[in-house]
Parts: structure tokens; sequence; C-alpha cells
């Protein structure tokens, strides 16, 4: 009985010992399934993509030309008129010079009124110290005073008396109105010439101011126009592309207005020293026919 007993509890024991050692390979076993619907469940990894590389744009170098422009450098006045087209060309260089013209205009007319005025005033002075008509004459076709109008209106006038007497007319008593109104004459014929002479130039100010600025805009739509067909040429929108051959063409414009701003200044203000000077010679003829009256009532 005594044996039975141990023999059972040996048998227990080493069953217990077998139960222990197999535990690690039974959880072994258990994990290995849990593991495996976890990885079934992760997603692969995602593919690297590879974007498609897109088509380099156009170089503004190989399309410049097509829009009028350069497409390289720095943009200057004098780079866009290099590049410009053959027409923009055209009408920027006869906006130069036009301009150019309307400049030695301005110094010109400025250095002849000076000189007019200055002239003027001596001639004057000396006319009203005269105190007959033959001092009168004297005075008017000397020629410190050659070419001045008011000294060519006194000439005209005291030789028409002069010529009066020489042909045996009477220049007194009830002949001297006749003489007078023949001197009068002779005066405004020299004024109808003073207007041409006063206004030379003036014609093309006003033609440079009014026409000026169209002629520049012109230009502009022709560069620009040009520049649109470059653009649909070379199929691009790239700014640094299409800016250079628009700027060049703005730039006729821009020469344009240049030309026209200076000469309706220069224009509007030699009309007010012509009509100036019209003034004076009015008021001048006035004198005159009086100074000859007087001088014809007195018999000298």
């Amino acid at each position: 009985m005594l044996i039975s007993n141990k023999t059972n509890t040996f048998l227990a024991l080493a069953g217990a010992a077998v139960l222990m050692a197999s535990t690690p390979v039974l959880a072994q076993d258990a994990a290995a399934p849990a593991a495996a619907p976890a990885a079934a469940t992760a997603p692969a990894a995602a593919p690297v993509a590879t974007l498609p590389t897109p088509a380099a744009e156009a170089d503004p170098e190989s399309v410049g030309d097509a829009v009028g422009g350069s497409g390289h450098g720095d943009i200057t006045p004098i780079s866009m008129f290099m590049e410009a087209g053959v027409v923009v060309k055209i009408v920027m260089i006869g906006l130069i010079l036009a301009s150019i013209f309307s400049w030695t205009l301005l110094i010109i007319k400025l250095l002849e009124f000076g000189g007019l005025n200055r002239k003027t005033d001596r001639f004057l002075e000396e006319f009203r110290g005269t105190r007959t008509i033959a001092d009168m004459r004297r005075v008017a076709t000397s020629d410190e005073f050659d070419g001045n109008p008011l000294a060519d209106m006194a000439a005209a006038a005291t030789e028409e008396v002069e010529l009066s007497r020489q042909a045996g007319l009477s220049v007194t008593g009830e002949h001297r109105d006749s003489a007078l109104g023949r001197a009068q004459q002779a005066v405004a014929a020299v004024q109808a010439g003073l207007a041409a002479r006063l206004s030379g130039g003036q014609q093309f100010l006003a033609s440079t101011g009014s026409t000026g600025p169209f002629v520049g805009l012109f230009g502009t739509v022709y560069g620009i126009m040009n520049s649109f067909i470059g653009i649909a040429q070379s199929n691009t929108t790239n700014l640094a592309v299409v800016a250079p051959g628009i700027a060049e063409a703005l730039l006729a414009t821009g020469i344009g207005l240049f030309a026209a701003i200076p000469a309706v200044i220069f224009y509007n203000y030699f009309n007010t020293r012509i009509s100036a000077y019209g003034t004076r010679s009015d008021g001048f003829n006035a004198e005159l026919i009086n100074a000859i009256s007087r001088q014809l009532d007195k018999g000298a």
C-alpha cells in the first residue's frame, strides 16, 4: 500500500514536469497565429512614385527674337532701340530728329527775340530824338538798325514821303492827307511781312506738337502687334520673354511725348512773344504817322 502511494506521487510529479516543459512551445504556437492576422491586416509599403518631369519651358533666349526682345541682359532705352523692329526704329529716329529740331528752334528764336528787343529799344530811343523827316530817315536806314522791323517801317514811311517830293507832289496843305495815306500803306506792307518773318518755325512746332504722340502711338501699336505674333509663335507666356518686346513698343510712345510736349510749350511761348511784338509794332505805327504828320504840318 505504501509502495503504491509512492508510485502514484512519482507519476504525478513526472507529469507536472512534462507539462511545464511543454508550456513555452504552446505559448509560441499560440502567439504565431495571433501575429499572422496582424501581419495580414498591415498595409503594404507604398511604392515610391516617380513623377513625370514636366517639359522644360522654352528658353527665353531662343524665343526672345520672336517677340521682339533680346531675352537676356539688362533692359535699357538703348538696348530696346537696338532690338526694335525696322518700322519702330524709323518712327523713333523721326521723332528724335523732330525733338532735336524743336530744341534747335527754341535756341534760335530765343536769341532772335532777345536781339530784336534790344535793337528795337535802341532804335526807339534814337527815333524819338529826331526833329525832321530827314533825321527819321537817316536813323531808320542806319546800318546799326539794319533788319529791325520798326526801323524798316520808319524807312518805308519816310521814303514814301521823299518819293512824293521828288515826283513834284505837294505833301503839305491840302495834299497832306494823300501823302500820309501813301506812307500808311507803305508801313502796312512792312507789317504784313513782319508777321511772316517772326512766325518762322511755328508751323513745324505746331505739327510736331499735334502729331508727335500719334506717330509714337503708331510705332507702339506696330511693335505690340509684332510682340503678340511672336508670343503666339513661341507658344510661351513667360513674362521675362514677352516684356522686352512690349517695352520696346512703348518706348516709341515715350519718345513721341518727349518730342511733342516741348514743341507745344515752345509754340505757345513764341506765339505770345510774336503777339507782344505785334502790339508793339502797332503802337509804333501810330507814333510814326503822328510824327510824320507833325513834320508835314510844320512844312519840314
